[in-house]
């Protein structure tokens, strides 16, 4: 069984920063999708950003591009989310995700089958 555990979230004021930071347990998801997601009150969840399996490239949801990065850290064994730049409107859970996805799935709910139990980030005005 895989376990994801989300580490970094936390409140900030507009504009500020904050590294979220996604674990396993195995080492299942190096050759895996990974992604972010995030979900707000009444929302739906949303993917905002995703690592395609054997780290050949990066996307993102239009609404975070530019500010935020998605990247693999080694030495940590983590995959992380750098986000820059924040607005009220990020303020949610963020979950990361494993999965085997493709161009068109990856930012979608469906193709992950791995969840981590969530990170709440508070953007305050």
């Amino acid at each position: 069984q895989v376990q994801l555990v989300e580490s970094g979230g936390g409140s900030v004021q507009a504009g500020g920063s904050l590294r979220l930071s996604c674990a396993a347990s195995t080492y299942y998801y190096r050759n895996r999708c990974i992604a972010w997601f995030r979900q707000a009150p009444g929302k739906e969840r949303e993917g905002v950003a995703v690592l395609y399996s054997g780290d050949i490239a990066t996307s993102y949801a239009d609404s975070v591009k530019g500010r935020f990065t998605i990247s693999r850290d080694n030495a940590k064994n983590t995959v992380d989310l750098q986000m820059n730049s924040l607005k009220p409107e990020d303020t949610a859970m963020y979950y990361c995700a494993a999965g085997t996805c493709n161009t068109w799935s990856a930012l979608r709910s469906y193709a992950y089958n791995y969840w981590g139990q969530g990170t709440q980030v508070t953007v305050s005005s």
